[in-house]
């Protein structure tokens, strides 16, 4: 009994993802008008070469400190959860 069930979450979980799957739309994506001006303006206005560097570190650069601060915080969590005690 138990073996069939788990088949059946199996069977439908694959069958909930390829319907997500089918469902995106894949291809070119809608044209906005930020996307111009980062292409246009990130090496003047930032000095970086690489667009997507500028975009990162200089105009989402305290977004991504926040970013890595929760990961450096998870990944502290997750070691001292699970750090192995010596007996005293």
């Amino acid at each position: 009994m138990k073996r069939q069930l788990s088949i059946i979450v199996v069977v439908l979980m694959v069958l909930m993802l390829g319907v997500i799957a089918i469902g995106l739309s894949f291809g070119e994506p809608p044209d906005h008008p930020m996307d111009r001006y980062f292409i246009e303006n990130s090496q003047l206005e930032s000095g970086a070469n690489n667009v997507v560097a500028a975009v990162l570190f200089d105009y989402r650069g305290l977004d991504t400190l926040g970013e890595a601060v929760v990961l450096f915080t998870a990944a502290l969590g997750t070691m001292l959860m699970f750090r192995i005690r010596e007996e005293e």
